[in-house]
């Protein structure tokens, strides 16, 4: 139990958001292995369902959640609404541009949002570090999404790759405020149950009999307990003492992830341009965890 309430240090903070992003780049590998017919929107909802289940049977039996009146109701409840609104924006745009370009627009909006929202709303000025990191990293999304493959432009596709990056910069900024009143815990459960409330209407009226083969249960128990209960779990635990664009930019380790993953496990034939993209993203990420003990302290200073 203390293993689970004691907050991580400020100078490890960045590995737990670190290890984070790496469970979510399992994700598109796990969908690999989903039999045909699979749906991703059914997957995204049911990912949100039994992870936040997981977090919420955690968070119940250590005592954690508190009493309902001492919650933030609304940070509670807009949080809940990106976490749903994430899922949609990255699935739909990903539909209609194709993976190079949603991903890449999707995902490396999101540090660029969160540097802006943290400077807005919490005052947190990124670092010179940062902004280096960062453009390494995208840079790195560009040369790994753009590899091999034809690229589709799509408009309203490319505005909802940008509502997908808005949407989790956001959560991401919420529930930080959150996170200062109550455990990582009790708030990725509330949250992620929330945003899987949300998504439950869309099942309504889709076939889910594939669902009853073993592997997409398989597949479902894996995006549900590793990347999604697991991997928020060390994100929260992270961003207690993280700030908000830094924790955005150490998430880029997701595409990252996806494209090592695809190519020792899926087998997928790469080229020079997306072996450069993973050693750049990878080299702003070891930028941004591998800090000198003095930059670290005068970072954390209110």
């Amino acid at each position: 139990m203390k293993l689970l309430q004691a907050t991580p240090s400020k100078s490890t903070g960045a590995w737990f958001v670190l290890g984070a992003a790496l469970l979510w780049g399992t994700t598109g590998t796990a969908q690999a292995f989903a039999p045909p017919g699979f749906d991703s929107r059914v997957i995204g909802a049911l990912r949100l369902l039994i992870g936040g289940l997981a977090l919420l049977f955690l968070a119940v039996r250590h005592k954690e959640l508190g009493r309902i009146r001492d919650w933030p109701f609304w940070p509670t409840l807009l949080a809940s609404v990106l976490t749903a609104s994430y899922q949609l924006c990255f699935f739909s745009a990903v539909a209609r541009t194709g993976v190079a370009v949603g991903t890449i627009v999707g995902i490396g909006s999101a540090p660029v949002a969160g540097g802006l929202l943290g400077l807005i709303f919490r005052g947190e000025r990124p670092s010179r570090r940062w902004f280096s990191a960062t453009v390494l990293a995208i840079g790195g999304c560009v040369l790994l999404s753009l590899s091999g493959g034809d690229i589709s432009v799509d408009l309203f596709g490319i505005t909802l790759a940008f509502g997908a990056g808005a949407s989790y910069a956001a959560y991401t900024l919420i529930i930080k405020g959150i996170l200062e009143q109550h455990s990582p815990n009790a708030v990725v459960a509330v949250v992620t149950c929330g945003g899987a409330i949300f998504l439950l209407p869309a099942l309504l009226h889709m076939d889910l009999d594939w669902l009853l083969q073993p592997r997409a249960m398989a597949v479902a128990l894996h995006l549900g307990l590793a990347s999604m209960a697991l991997s928020y779990w060390l994100f929260a635990r992270g961003l207690q003492t993280v700030q908000v664009a830094t924790a955005t930019t150490l998430t880029l380790a997701e595409p990252m992830t996806a494209g090592i993953l695809g190519i020792l496990v899926l087998k997928e034939q790469v080229d020079t341009v997306a072996i450069c993209g993973i050693v750049l993203i990878f080299t702003g990420l070891v930028s941004l965890v591998v800090k000198r003990r003095r930059e670290i302290i005068s970072e954390e200073r209110p």
